[in-house]
């Protein structure tokens, strides 16, 4: 099995579950091919959480999902070392982080000191307990989620932990035609919670990930898209409109996802449009908009997209 009939295979497993996400769906797929996170930004009820049980499930993944509030500490989420009194010694009691999939359900609600908790584990794969570092499983990867609505009682994510999701996904509504799907589907005994009568079919293991993840390092890559990438990072950093620019890390992550994407499409390299397929999601939480250019309507998507237009694309 190749990354495009792998993909193929998940995304038609997935709509036994999902109706009218399937971007949402194929960028948290990327992401799991490319060892990334993904920060999935949508009011409630927009399946966020039903697409990331229904990832886990096709692919055997431990799914674990973490509800973060102002009051949620660091060992809630890593874990803590327990005393046991009948064998007088201390014990490691892990927390939800040593999961697969691990969903951070409005990440923004807890305090910094929490939120810092997930930084080594999605950068290091790995926590330090009492000076004791712990491997996390593999694969890993966190989803985290947060409402674009509500701002009180959150705590903004700082730019250091931003960069660190290769995605940055919006979940939309879906379309009057999928609701009116999802509503049938309710109609005729769909449950949400009971994903295992939804008829899904696991289709990929651990072990078919690492192989996957072997022929994204075959994908071709030529000079002129590497200059192009390069460019449109170097444009972010010197654009008017912005107070601050895309990081290395940034580019990084178009590469990867960029040949990710390609063999998805069943390419064995990389084209300009590749690049253009994923570079809102890569790029939108990693620039960061001067005030006034906020004060005159403009955002992240609109300010990349014109960037993506005045860079001139390679022959």
């Amino acid at each position: 099995m190749n990354i495009q009939s792998a993909f193929h295979a998940l995304a038609a497993e997935s709509k036994k579950t999902l109706v009218g996400q399937e971007a949402v769906f194929e960028q948290m797929v990327i992401a799991l091919f490319v060892r990334g996170h993904v920060l999935l930004e949508g009011v409630p009820g927009t399946a966020k959480t039903l697409a990331a049980k229904t990832l886990a499930h096709l692919v055997r993944a431990e799914f674990r999902r973490v509800q973060f509030t102002p009051d949620l500490m660091p060992s809630d989420i890593v874990g803590t070392q327990v005393f046991d009194v009948n064998n007088s010694k201390f014990y490691l009691r892990r927390g939800p982080v040593f999961a697969n999939l691990v969903l951070a359900d409005e990440v923004n609600r807890a305090p910094a000191k929490t939120q810092a908790a997930l930084l080594e584990a999605m950068e290091e794969r790995q926590v330090t307990i009492e000076g004791e570092r712990h491997l996390l499983p593999e694969p890993f990867m966190v989803l985290a989620t947060q409402n674009p609505i509500e701002y009180e009682g959150t705590y903004p994510l700082p730019e250091a932990q931003l960069d660190r999701f290769l995605f940055k996904t919006i979940v939309k509504y879906p379309s009057t035609d999928a609701e009116t799907d999802i509503l049938r589907r309710y109609h005729q005994g769909f449950d949400a919670h009971q994903l295992s009568q939804a008829g899904l079919t696991p289709v990929l293991s651990p072990d078919d990930l690492t192989a996957l993840r072997a022929e994204i390092n075959t994908i071709t890559v030529e000079e002129g898209i590497l200059a192009y990438i390069t460019k449109l990072s170097d444009v972010t950093r010197r654009a008017v409109d912005l107070a601050l620019g895309a990081s290395p890390r940034a580019s990084i992550a178009m590469l990867l996802a960029s040949k990710t994407y390609a063999a998805m499409q069943g390419r064995n390299y990389v084209v300009p449009d590749d690049i253009k397929a994923i570079a809102l999601p890569v790029m939108r939480h990693r620039i960061m908009l001067k005030p006034e250019a906020e004060i005159e309507g403009l955002d992240a998507d609109g300010i990349i997209q014109r960037i993506l237009a005045s860079v001139e694309v390679p022959r």
